[in-house]
């Protein structure tokens, strides 16, 4: 299994790589989709969608979405930053369902709610990296964004196996911890500490900068945890272990990207900040 992982893991680091450096902003755009459109087709199947007609038709309403929102994007810049605000507000809720779970209403497992929860949870992932990208620093703050994720997911990995005692969500996620959630926070700002000093060095980066950095890092960051919990809660649900297989070691697209979901959105909404 670890071997899988790390074969895995080097076949699609340059990829992602070479999409976030060398890919212009149209053609990361289809980037981006093609990896929503995985996405998708796993999402269909936690929604219960499980046959290729319904999954197929579930992945072209989500590139019909995303078509939508690109070719207007002239016409209604607002729309994509709404898409984005529409974002927030769900993992707003969707911490208070986590933390409730499994005493939530059973409508939220019905089909229809999953597939629009799906598009809501896949959708601004893209326009969130989207956004990213028109930024005049665009390259540097999406590797800060994958930094602040990672740093989050490997802190955590690595404490809460060290000291974990105290369950974060055991019902949703019995291996995470508040111990990891500690460890994964420390990674975080060492990340932001790191960023803030070349910042710093580049010049225009003030007092107010930094608090901001910090502020939205730790943001982020719980975000990111957030995000990998619903889809547990999702999954544990339908009662799977992975989205699917597509990965080998890794499981599915949802797997490695469940905390980006939740993370990339709220990023670009604040940025703005720092």
């Amino acid at each position: 299994m670890l071997a899988k992982r790390l074969i895995t893991s080097l076949v699609l680091a340059p990829i992602m790589i070479g999409g976030i450096f060398f890919l212009p902003l149209h053609q990361f755009a289809l980037f981006i989709g093609v990896i929503v459109v995985f996405g998708a087709w796993e999402w269909a199947n936690l929604a219960g969608w499980s046959s290729i007609g319904q999954r197929s038709a579930y992945v072209a309403f989500l590139i019909g979405l995303m078509s939508l929102l690109y070719f207007t994007k002239s016409q209604l810049p607002e729309l994509m930053t709404y898409v984005l605000w529409i974002a927030f507000a769900w993992w707003v809720v969707a911490a208070f369902i986590v933390a409730k779970f499994p005493d939530i209403p059973e409508g939220l497992f019905k089909t229809n709610i999953q597939l629009l929860l799906g598009a809501i949870v896949l959708v601004p992932m893209w326009v969130g990296l989207y956004q990213l990208k028109l930024n005049p620093n665009s390259t540097l703050w999406i590797v800060y964004l994958m930094f602040v994720v990672w740093g989050a997911d490997v802190g955590a990995y690595f404490s809460g196996k060290a000291f974990g005692k105290h369950k974060l969500a055991p019902k949703v996620s019995p291996g995470k911890s508040w111990e990891g959630v500690m460890g994964g926070t420390l990674c975080v700002v060492f990340v932001a500490i790191v960023a803030g000093a070349y910042f710093s060095q580049k010049g225009g980066f003030s007092t107010q900068s930094w608090i901001a950095l910090f502020v939205v890092s730790v943001i982020v960051m719980a975000a990111s945890i957030l995000g990998d919990l619903v889809e547990s809660m999702f999954k544990r649900h339908r009662g799977i272990k992975d989205s699917s297989n597509i990965l080998p070691g890794h499981g599915g697209v949802l797997d490695r990207a469940d905390s980006l979901t939740s993370s990339v959105p709220i990023f670009a909404l604040l940025l703005n900040f720092i």
